[in-house]
């Protein structure tokens, strides 16, 4: 797990460059280390160990510098393998380091802000070099929550975020509806029209029954469409049968669907995936078909 460091500074007869200097010469011997292992725990440990004996042992801006230098690295390791989880945690710790320390001249808020921006827009530039990257898709769901509330976004502006999103998703899940990754980040988008959804993962804040259901009905009416050119992809019927159970809750009724239309969708499960067969009973039961 990755810690806060101390703010103490205990005083050194050492000068701050020949502390510098061990330092980052232990930093770029890491590096090619990190070039033969970049998924070992210890190797990314040992440098968070080093920045924060740097924070303890050196002035703030020159620490502020060394965690830039991490967040360029984490870019590079992540331009040669966009989905290792190892460097997205790593990065999004690195920012938190980032945003603590304070820059002259500014606030930590406006720094917060900033990097909050270039954070989402980075999610967005890795999704679109590779839509199956479950790391990318789960960094932006964490982003847009602190985005709209550093934008201090009002109602329109929240639900223009949440409109684009969903355009967004569906185009993917058009372009590749076998992607896991994908379906995992609709989920998320759907959750968050549950009132009973934590208000931190809302995007929008007024929803209304009526908006929850026009959401629904039309997510579900973009998914059925699908089916027309791919009939054996099992998140589909997935999706929908869970999505119809929460439409139903919220008290759609059964004009867009029916109950003979969720039964083809556990029977199609059955088939395309038969080794959770036990799963798809239980769930046949929660859903009384």
């Amino acid at each position: 797990m990755f810690t806060q460091p101390s703010n103490t500074r205990p005083s050194t007869s050492n000068s701050n460059q020949n502390i510098l200097d061990l330092l980052t010469n232990d930093l770029r011997w890491l590096v090619s280390l990190l070039r033969q292992l970049p998924k070992c725990y210890c190797i990314w440990n040992h440098r968070l160990w080093l920045l924060q004996e740097a924070e303890i042992l050196l002035p703030a801006a020159t620490t502020r510098n060394l965690w830039h230098g991490e967040l360029a690295l984490v870019g590079k390791m992540l331009s040669l393998d966009s989905r290792n989880f190892h460097a997205w945690g790593y990065r999004r710790f690195v920012v938190t380091q980032i945003v603590r320390i304070p820059v002259s001249g500014s606030t930590p808020g406006d720094a917060s802000q900033s990097m909050v921006e270039a954070e989402f827009e980075y999610t967005t530039k890795m999704i679109k070099t590779n839509l199956s990257n479950f790391s990318a898709w789960h960094n932006r769901s964490k982003l847009i929550p602190r985005l709209l509330s550093h934008r201090q976004a009002n109602e329109a502006a929240r639900r223009k975020m949440l409109d684009a999103e969903f355009s967004q998703i569906q185009a993917a899940i058009n372009t590749d509806p076998f992607d896991q990754s994908i379906w995992f980040y609709h989920q998320f988008l759907m959750s968050t029209l549950s009132p009973g959804d934590a208000h931190h993962a809302v995007i929008a804040l007024e929803l209304t029954k009526h908006d929850q259901l026009r959401y629904y009905e039309q997510e579900m009416e973009g998914i059925r469409d699908i089916l027309e050119d791919t009939k054996d992809c099992k998140w589909i019927y997935e999706a929908l049968l869970q999505y119809a159970s929460s439409y139903l809750e919220i008290g759609g009724g059964n004009q867009r669907f029916t109950t003979i239309d969720m039964q083809e969708w556990l029977s199609k499960l059955r088939e395309l995936d038969p080794l959770r067969k036990h799963r798809w009973d239980d769930l046949e039961r929660s859903l009384a078909l």
